[in-house]
């Protein structure tokens, strides 16, 4: 692949998914992208960037974009974050919404559905607890196919043995042959929509917790803070943001702060009283605000 081509798949993957590319990793783009080119009897990559510059080539953008997009996910993966939700967030959680009992849980960037269906195993192994609260899951990510097979909820025998305990595989879990489908009880609490986390997702409402795990690494810095924002827009103050082992909001954002001892959680920054307190005088008298700024 010449580098002018390179760097067009580069600018396109930013420009359509946020994925930030590095010049080493070309090999990367050519692995991936040479079976598109095959099922598309293209005789090589020249010939796919060629064809996805032309018009009405929709279809084919979005295939390369899914070839590009890492898929990597299982059950109960990295276990602290889960235990976060069953010892931390969910109790907390259900206290404050006693008087409604609901609570919305967003997984983004959801890929096959391990981690929204961890979650939902959470909730059913909790039942007693939990009783008749209500929880709705969304899982979203940027795949079509991962999606179908995330709704599918099958999985292979590698699969669900990467993190699911064995009580649970035996609970929740029917084998099909040489795979496993999760049980239509545990389908039915998830449910799946497409969404590139680029895009506007104002339209999905509030979350009382939002997983937004191991995306945000493949991202640049204005990126990661441009998403970092609009998640804060969609959470209430008490909510809760969980975040992979090797990203962080410190640095991109004053919108969340961590929990303490909590690795890899975080909570939309509370106001104090005396800056709310500040603040709404200053709306209130403009002038006596100018005055007594610094």
């Amino acid at each position: 692949m010449i580098t002018t081509e390179f760097d067009f798949l580069r600018d396109f993957l930013k420009q359509r998914s946020g994925l930030v590319l590095s010049n080493e990793k070309q090999y990367l783009v050519e692995s991936r992208l040479i079976p598109v080119t095959r099922r598309h009897n293209l005789a090589s990559l020249s010939a796919l960037v060629q064809a996805i510059r032309k018009p009405g080539s929709t279809a084919l953008q979005e295939e390369v974009v899914e070839a590009m997009t890492t898929n990597e996910s299982f059950f109960f993966r990295d276990k602290t974050p889960f235990d976060h939700f069953k010892g931390l967030m969910l109790p907390n959680l259900m206290e404050a919404r006693a008087s409604r009992r609901k609570m919305r849980i967003w997984c983004a960037a959801a890929s096959t559905g391990q981690e929204p269906y961890s979650l939902a195993m959470v909730l059913k192994e909790m039942r007693a607890k939990v009783g008749s609260f209500g929880f709705e899951i969304l899982g979203t990510d940027i795949s079509n196919e991962v999606l179908d097979k995330a709704k599918a909820g099958t999985y292979s025998q590698f699969e669900v043995q990467r993190g699911l305990p064995i009580q649970m595989l035996v609970k929740y879990f029917a084998q099909e042959g040489e795979l496993w489908q999760i049980s239509s009880e545990i389908r039915s609490m998830v449910q799946w929509r497409k969404l590139n986390l680029l895009q506007s997702f104002s339209q999905l409402g509030e979350f009382d917790i939002i997983f937004c795990r191991n995306v945000l690494i493949y991202f640049d810095q204005e990126t990661k803070k441009d998403v970092l924002h609009r998640i804060a827009k969609q959470m209430p103050k008490d909510g809760y943001l969980v975040l992979g082992a090797a990203e962080t909001v410190v640095g991109l954002t004053d919108a969340f702060e961590p929990v303490p001892e909590h690795r890899g959680l975080y909570r939309p920054k509370q106001q104090s009283a005396d800056a709310a307190t500040v603040r709404k005088l200053g709306s209130a008298f403009p002038k006596l605000s100018a005055l007594t700024s610094p």
